[in-house]
């Protein structure tokens, strides 16, 4: 949502804010989240998650204080950090909670979570700088003036520090099935070297099929906004409900039809999923930026979002279906690791590139992002080829 602002008073290219969208995010969340993933698998879980929404909310609103690119990276890379020490702990947790033919659906429900949040941001997010637009001035204690989008930084990123506080309140589960033996580093790569070709499919498929969501959160809103003139609050409420109905809705049936497989007898359910929520979305995320109405991209959009999403949310049962106990935060951290650098990463960045240098329009950020949905099909060929090695790990 804050996209051509940031742009107007920082004076970046869309290629910039690529690098604000993805690496400058992906890059250190990557690099943190082997070692908090080793940690998770040791030490109390809900300590490490409630010390990263902290940093992570506290970076958010950092990024309201920044004067120019170099400080926006900076708070960028600090967001990344902390949210790198969520979803390992998150996963490892939700698989000690549940049996494993109930685990798909809360996992597809806390996965989902990423759907509602982004949801709000675009609502409530289009709604803030709008009204904070429209006010005369507007200044920070010990900061002064600030821009409308800076404030709106500061007001989503604060309350977050309540959260992690809430976090502390969550009970740790015991672990499932653990086995202290094993569980160095030699161990978890002698065990991933066996299933190298079930790992390298889930890991790369669900990346990939992940690059046009995220091309689509970046820069649909400036999409809307360049191309159909709309405003912050309609763009942010449009796409709010897209992701709040077809992206959690997605998120849910993903899991569900997991576990629904599952309990039909099919070992290779959680890839199954993969691929046919890859299917779906293909010719979608090939065509919805070239709509030419936003009706037409709207409703382009909405099928886009849900299949994307159906697929990833398989994701993290896949993964914790065939992984150890002792191996799950570890290897979770690891196949973040991967999706972020390709989905949250490339995506975005490739979209700014491509705006700016292939096609030398800003209004052709459509026409960028149907670019980026070519990684659609490469997914369904990922998960197609790797589905014989996902299966024998699965049934080992």
């Amino acid at each position: 949502m804050l996209v051509d602002p940031i742009k107007a008073d920082l004076s970046l290219s869309d290629t910039q804010i690529g690098l604000l969208g993805g690496f400058a995010f992906a890059i250190f969340y990557t690099l943190m989240g082997l070692p908090i993933g080793w940690l998770a698998d040791r030490k109390r879980r809900t300590f490490i998650i409630a010390g990263g929404i902290f940093v992570w909310s506290l970076m958010t609103a950092a990024c309201g204080l920044a004067k120019n690119f170099g400080q926006l990276i900076l708070a960028r890379v600090g967001v990344g950090v902390g949210e790198a020490a969520l979803s390992p702990p998150a996963y490892s947790m939700i698989a000690d909670y549940f049996p494993p033919n109930r685990l798909g659906r809360p996992l597809g429900v806390y996965s989902s979570g990423v759907f509602i949040g982004t949801a709000l941001a675009f609502i409530l997010g289009g709604a803030l700088v709008q009204y904070f637009t429209g006010l005369e001035s507007l200044a920070l204690p010990l900061v002064g003036e600030v821009a409308p989008w800076q404030m709106a930084f500061v007001a989503v990123g604060l309350p977050g520090l309540l959260v992690a506080a809430l976090m502390l309140t969550i009970t740790e589960p015991p672990r499932r099935g653990v086995q202290q033996t094993d569980s160095n580093f030699s161990a978890l790569w002698q065990w991933m070297g066996q299933h190298r070709g079930a790992l390298a499919a889930h890991m790369f498929g669900f990346a990939i099929i992940g690059m046009p969501l995220q091309a689509v959160f970046l820069w649909a809103p400036s999409f809307f906004i360049r191309n159909f003139e709309y405003s912050f609050g309609d763009a942010g409420l449009a796409l709010g409900v897209l992701a709040l109905i077809f992206g959690g809705g997605g998120m849910f049936a993903g899991g569900w039809l997991t576990d629904w497989l599952k309990n039909r007898g099919h070992q290779d359910a959680a890839l199954r999923v993969g691929l046919v929520g890859a299917v779906g979305a293909a010719p979608f995320a090939l065509t919805a930026g070239l709509a030419e109405t936003p009706m037409l991209a709207t409703v382009l959009l909405a099928p886009m979002i849900f299949f994307a999403s159906c697929s990833l949310g398989a994701a993290p049962t896949a993964l914790q279906l065939i992984t150890p106990n002792r191996y799950r935060a570890q290897v979770s951290a690891i196949y973040l690791l991967v999706l972020n650098l390709i989905a949250t990463g490339a995506a975005p960045w490739i979209v700014g590139f491509a705006t700016d240098y292939l096609f030398k329009d800003p209004l052709a950020v459509g026409q960028s992002m149907a670019l980026v949905g070519i990684a659609s099909p490469i997914a369904v060929g990922i998960f197609w080829l790797g589905m014989p090695a996902y299966r024998k790990a699965a049934s080992a």
